[in-house]
Parts: structure tokens; sequence; C-alpha cells
């Protein structure tokens, strides 16, 4: 998605699809992961002002337990629904959601006249513009979850620093 398209797109989604929209498309996390994701999973990280969640391997699809950095906008998300619910960061109606591809999600894509919108293009999104902001491989292998090696419970407050300041780049 172009900064156009996706602001046409979210006018046109149920709040709290939106909301999860926003989420995913400055964290590069998965529909799965939004959907499930669960403030036990929230880590603080008090060096930098900030917390990150790690998603257990389990619900990941590659196996390894994610690390989720959130940008400013991640932030304000995460912010804007603490204290909606005990256990789910996301939900509607007070339900847990299972799934971003909704009727909701479909009326709004061809609303706004894009009707090939795939919610995993969110993740794709966020992959393109960190490139574009010249984030590293590296760098953009851990933003977006992918299998790089690397234990993403392992990072220290200057790994999440300049993870933090690459994901806040676009």
């Amino acid at each position: 998605l172009d900064w156009a398209e996706q602001a046409r797109l979210f006018k046109e989604l149920p709040d709290y699809l939106e909301q999860m929209a926003l989420f995913a498309v400055n964290t590069g996390c998965r529909d799965g992961e939004v959907c499930r994701l669960r403030w036990t999973w929230e880590v603080q990280v008090p060096q930098l002002g900030t917390s990150v969640f790690i998603v257990p391997r389990e619900l990941v699809k590659n196996g390894d337990e994610r690390l989720v950095v959130l940008n400013r906008v991640a932030r304000s998300v995460v912010e804007a629904r603490r204290g909606i619910d005990p256990v789910h960061v996301f939900t509607y109606e007070g339900h847990p959601i299972t799934r971003m591809l909704t009727s909701g999600w479909l009326r709004a894509r061809n609303k706004a006249g894009l009707p090939q919108v795939r919610v995993h293009d969110l993740k794709h999104t966020f992959g393109r513009r960190l490139r574009a902001a010249g984030v590293s491989f590296e760098d953009r292998q851990d933003l977006l979850g992918h299998r790089s090696g690397r234990i993403t419970t392992h990072y220290s407050a200057a790994e999440l620093s300049r993870l933090l300041e690459a994901a806040n780049r676009v």
C-alpha cells in the first residue's frame, strides 16, 4: 500500500479493524499475531521508556518467538487499547477477534477501490517502508519476525534501541 491507499482503506474500516490494521502496518505482524496479542506478552524496557511484545513460538509461523517492536504509531495504538480488556489487546464488543479478514475488511477495501488488498499486505507494506527508509536487511528480518538465527529474547537495550529507531523511520 502506498500512503494514499492506506488512508483510503483505513478511513473505510470499522474502528476496531482500523486500530488492528494500523498496528499491523507499523509492526509487520501477521493477522494471527495481531488477533491473539495478549497483555501478558508485553515486556517493559525501562532503559528505553517503552515496551515490546514477545509472541510465543507456538503462535508464530516460523516456530521462533517473535519480537514485536513498537514504533510511535504502534505504541499509540497499544496505549489506546490499554485497560479495555484484561487479556487481549484487540477485542470487538468484549470478545477476542479471531481474524482480520471479516466482512468489515471486505466492505472497506471495496469502498476504498482496493478490492485486491489482503490483510497480509499490511506486513509487506511495513517491510517495503523499512527498505525504503534504508533499514538494513538484518534489522528488517528482526522487525518482520523472519527466521534469522538470532534469539529475540536476548536482545540488549542497545540492539532494541537500534530496532526501535529503525521502526520509527516508517
